[in-house]
């Protein structure tokens, strides 16, 4: 890549956060370029994780198999996970700062953050002292300012109008 590699937050409540995410992943593999794929807050079994997993220059890192709705956790229940989240985190930035990637996903880290899981201020100083050209992707809702200050793309997804809100739940294929 010939520039510093930008910022990009797809956020809000509306369906097509991760997929967005996702279709980068494959435009940049695609291109010839190296990504590394990290969901936080979900645990790996949706579908496009098994797909991702067979392209060549893409490396998704398994996510957290105890993962479920935080307001479904007991208070020990989120200092494991805030534990394995932060060590998650800092592996990620250990293998960006120690590997040539052109793209790194962090699908859901805005909602780490939200949930006290991970560290606005060690996202903040990771996003501003990551290696030059790398491109970085951060999902989830309601995103903190700071966020917005030092990001190139934000996009607002957007819900008019969910299935969710007439009691159909997560479909195989579609949202899972």
């Amino acid at each position: 890549m010939d520039c510093k590699g930008l910022i990009h937050i797809y956020f809000g409540d509306g369906k097509g956060k991760t997929t967005a995410a996702v279709g980068l992943c494959v435009r940049c593999a695609g291109g010839g370029g190296k990504v590394l794929f990290y969901q936080f807050m979900k645990d790996g079994s949706s579908g496009e994780i098994d797909v991702m997993k067979k392209i060549d220059g893409v490396d998704v890192i398994d996510g957290y198999r105890k993962s479920k709705f935080s307001k479904d956790m007991t208070d020990e229940e989120k200092r494991e996970a805030k534990l394995y989240y932060t060590k998650r985190f800092e592996d990620i930035i250990n293998r960006v700062n120690n590997e040539k990637f052109d793209l790194l996903i962090l699908d859901e880290a805005i909602n780490a953050i939200n949930n006290n899981y991970i560290s606005l201020d060690r996202m903040i100083e990771f996003l501003n002292n990551k290696p030059f050209g790398l491109e970085v992707v951060l999902t989830g809702r309601k995103p903190d300012r700071k966020l917005f200050d030092i990001a190139d793309y934000v996009s607002d997804i957007l819900k008019i109008r969910h299935p969710f809100d007439r009691g159909i739940g997560s479909r195989k294929m579609i949202e899972k």
